[in-house]
C-alpha cells in the first residue's frame, strides 16, 4: 500500500540499509497499521529531495482519499501546504493568527505573520535580500560592489568542460581542473587563478551486504565469498573556484553527502584524486589530516544544528572548540574576545553564549554552527543542507548571512542540497548528482532556466510553489 518495492526483500532489511524516502515509507505503514481515522503527518517530507518529496505527499495524499481518513500536515514549507491541504491554518508562538481555504490564504493573507512568511519562500526572480522583511533588510550589513569582495568569478574565463565525442560538456561531468592536467603549482607558487578545490575521477565504494549476510559470515565455518561492492560515488570530476559558491545538488542517496565527507577527509576515498590549495590531500588518511594546519582551511557547518552541536557545551565553548583544537589563540580572556568577535560576526546575541543547545532556537544554533566554521578563518566552507531544518523566514535570514560572510570574507562554498530554490539564490554554479554520477553542471541561471539532462528537468518539475499574493 505504501509502494515499498520488492517487499518480502525490504521486510528483512534495517534502517540503516534503506533510503531516506524508503524509511519514510516504512514509517506511513507504522501509522497505518491501526486503520485511524487521522493521520498527523509531522514534518514529513524534512530532509528529503524533492522527487521524493512528491513522491511522499502523492502517497499520503492517495491514501487520505482511498481510506477516507482526515490528515493534518505539519509544516514550514508553504508550497507543500498549497499544493496538498484543503485549509491552512498559521500558527505563532503558541496562537492561531490565521485560518482559511489553502486557495484564500495563499491569494490574499491577511496577518503580518503570514505575509512575511509568505515572502520568505524562495522563488523565481527573487533575490536573497528580497526574502527579508524590509526592517530586516536595513539591519543587515551593506552590499559590498567590489567584485572580488562579492566572490563573484569571470565565467568568461572559466575552461570549458572536456567531454568525451557526443558528450554534452554541461552533462559529462568532467572538467580542465588544472593549466597543466595532473600538475599544480608548487608549494609558494600558487597561483591566485587555480581553482581552490580539484576533484577528479572521485570514487566510493561500500560492500554491498545487508546485516543478515554479516551475522552469516560472522557464524560461517566456510570462509564468506568476497561481497560485491556499491559505488556511491562513481568517478565524478569537478572544482570550485576561489570566492565561488557550487551548488551540489541531487535525491536523497545520489552521494552528494559522501562526496562531501570525502573533501572533509572524515572518511576514505576508494581511488582518485582530491586538491586543495595546492594540495593533494586524497592520500592524507582521515585522523592524520584532522591535525595538520591546513585542516583550518575547510571547515563544514552539518545538516541538523541540534545534532551537531555537544549538549554538554555552552555556545561559547562550542565557537571556541575549533580555536582550543587549531588556533593560535591562547588565554582565557582572548579566547572570549573573539568568540564574541564571532558571535557579533554572525547576529548572535552576546547573551547567548552561556546558554546550551537546548536553550536556544533553531535559528540561534545555527548561527553558533556557522560561528564555529569562520572561527579559523577557512578558504572553504561546506554546508551541508545548512537550513533543511529551518522554517523559511529563519531560513531567509541565515541565507543573508552566509552569502553577506562568503563577500566580507572571500571564501569558497560547497554547499549539498537538495532544494534547487535555494541553491539558485546562493550559487554560482550547480552540479546535479544522480546514483553516484554528475548528471549536468554549469552555472546556475543556465541550468535552472534551460535544464539538458531529464533528471534535471525531473527535480526542477517536482519543486512545490506557492502561489503569489494578489495585490
Amino acid at each position: 500500500q505504501v509502494k515499498i518495492a520488492r517487499p518480502r526483500e525490504r521486510y528483512h532489511a534495517y534502517p540503516f540499509e534503506l533510503s531516506g524516502g524508503m524509511c519514510q515509507r516504512v514509517v506511513i505503514a507504522l501509522a497505518l497499521a491501526c486503520n485511524p481515522q487521522l493521520l498527523i503527518a509531522d514534518e514529513p517530507t524534512t530532509g528529503l529531495d524533492v522527487t521524493t518529496q512528491k513522491a511522499v505527499m502523492d502517497l499520503i495524499t492517495e491514501l487520505t482519499k482511498s481510506r477516507g481518513m482526515s490528515t493534518i500536515l505539519i509544516t514550514h514549507d508553504l508550497g507543500l501546504a498549497a499544493a496538498y491541504c484543503d485549509r491552512v491554518v498559521v500558527m505563532q508562538k503558541g496562537r492561531v493568527v490565521e485560518t482559511a481555504l489553502s486557495a484564500d490564504i495563499f491569494a490574499n493573507p491577511q496577518h503580518a505573520y503570514t505575509k512575511k512568511l509568505m515572502q520568505a519562500t524562495p522563488r523565481l526572480g527573487v533575490s536573497l535580500r528580497d526574502l527579508l522583511p524590509a526592517e530586516e533588510r536595513a539591519a543587515m550589513p551593506a552590499v559590498f560592489t567590489s567584485p572580488r569582495l562579492r566572490g563573484e568569478v569571470d565565467t568568461a574565463k572559466r575552461s570549458e568542460a572536456v567531454a568525451g565525442e557526443g558528450e554534452s560538456p554541461r552533462a559529462s561531468g568532467s572538467v580542465e581542473a588544472a593549466p597543466h592536467p595532473g600538475l599544480l603549482p608548487a608549494s609558494g607558487e600558487k597561483e591566485k587563478s587555480s581553482p581552490l578545490l580539484i576533484i577528479d575521477n572521485l570514487v566510493k565504494e561500500y560492500p554491498r551486504q545487508g546485516a543478515t549476510a554479516t551475522l552469516a559470515k560472522l557464524f560461517a565455518r566456510k570462509p564468506a565469498p568476497e561481497p560485491d561492492v556499491f559505488r556511491a560515488v562513481d568517478g565524478i570530476s569537478f572544482s570550485v573556484d576561489r570566492g565561488e559558491s557550487v551548488g551540489l545538488v541531487g535525491e536523497s542517496g545520489c552521494g552528494k553527502s559522501t562526496t562531501s565527507m570525502m573533501v572533509m577527509r572524515l572518511i576514505d576515498k576508494t581511488s582518485g584524486r582530491i586538491a586543495f590549495d595546492g594540495d593533494e590531500i586524497g592520500e592524507i588518511a582521515p585522523k592524520s589530516f584532522a591535525r595538520l594546519p591546513l585542516r583550518k582551511s575547510i571547515q563544514m557547518v552539518f545538516q541538523d544544528p541540534t545534532d551537531s552541536l555537544n549538549p554538554r557545551f555552552t555556545a561559547a565553548r562550542a565557537i571556541a572548540d575549533p580555536i582550543m583544537q587549531l588556533g593560535d589563540i591562547k588565554g582565557a580572556d582572548a579566547l572570549r574576545a573573539r568568540c564574541e568577535e564571532l558571535a557579533r560576526q554572525v547576529g548572535l546575541p552576546l547573551d547567548l553564549l552561556d546558554r546550551f543547545p537546548h536553550q536556544m532556537s533553531g535559528g540561534q544554533k545555527a548561527r553558533v554552527g556557522i560561528a564555529r566554521a569562520i572561527a579559523l578563518q577557512p578558504k572553504l566552507i561546506i554546508l551541508d543542507e545548512p537550513t533543511a531544518a529551518l522554517d523559511v523566514s529563519v531560513q531567509a535570514v541565515v541565507l543573508n548571512l552566509l552569502q553577506d560572510l562568503k563577500r566580507s570574507m572571500g571564501m569558497s562554498y560547497l554547499f549539498v542540497s537538495h532544494d534547487l530554490n535555494v541553491v539558485r539564490l546562493l550559487c554560482d554554479r550547480v552540479i546535479v548528482m544522480r546514483a553516484g554520477r554528475i548528471v549536468e553542471q554549469g552555472a546556475t541561471e543556465t541550468v535552472m532556466e534551460n535544464p539538458q539532462d531529464d533528471y534535471t528537468k525531473q527535480l526542477l518539475t517536482a519543486i512545490p510553489h506557492p502561489p503569489l499574493p494578489v495585490h
